[in-house]
């Protein structure tokens, strides 16, 4: 018979689209607050204050988080109401610290990834998670950055940085991430 050989080849050719499919390219997921792997941006509460406390990296850093001698900002992550793409006021000075950055370095490039917590359907979250990387590619836009130096992706509910059915793992993973 003929189809076998077609259905044995088209079952290989599957499973290889199966396997390149699932694997993952993006970056690490440490699960910090803020971006950084020690999470000394984040409060008590387990959701960043916006604002940097130590360095991280050996220089010194500001209250709005951008470190002294010109290396990336400290802090990386903001965090989002429940259902909203709205910028809190709290982490309009980690953004500006992270425009600043990109406008004093033109051959920068970020990654905005969008990410949301897992209630919701996958397409309303995917749509959640860009708004909101759109509404910071936007902040950064007013504040002078190139929109040639952002990139825009949304993780919607796929990557959490916290597991759990509860509010403090929810408010960990309604956030954008600036990805350098």
């Amino acid at each position: 018979m003929q189809f076998k050989p077609y259905a044995r080849s088209l079952a290989v050719a599957l499973s290889l689209a199966l396997v390149a499919g699932c694997s993952s390219t993006g970056g690490t997921q440490d699960g910090s607050m803020d971006g950084t792997r020690d999470g000394s941006g984040a409060s008590s509460t387990g959701v960043s204050d916006g604002r940097a406390s130590g360095s991280g990296y050996g220089g010194t850093a500001g209250a709005s988080g951008q470190q002294a001698d010109g290396r990336i900002p400290q802090q990386r992550t903001i965090y989002f109401e429940f259902d909203s793409d709205r910028i809190r006021t709290e982490f309009e000075p980690v953004l500006a610290a992270n425009a600043r950055y990109l406008r004093e370095n033109g051959n920068a490039r970020v990654v905005l990834q969008g990410h949301t917590d897992e209630r919701g359907t996958r397409e309303y979250n995917m749509a959640l998670g860009e708004r909101r990387a759109r509404s910071v590619e936007q902040f950064l836009s007013v504040q002078g950055v190139s929109p040639s130096q952002v990139e825009v992706v949304s993780y919607g509910e796929e990557r959490p940085a916290a597991r759990g059915q509860n509010e403090e793992a929810f408010a960990q993973n309604r956030r954008v991430v600036f990805a350098y």
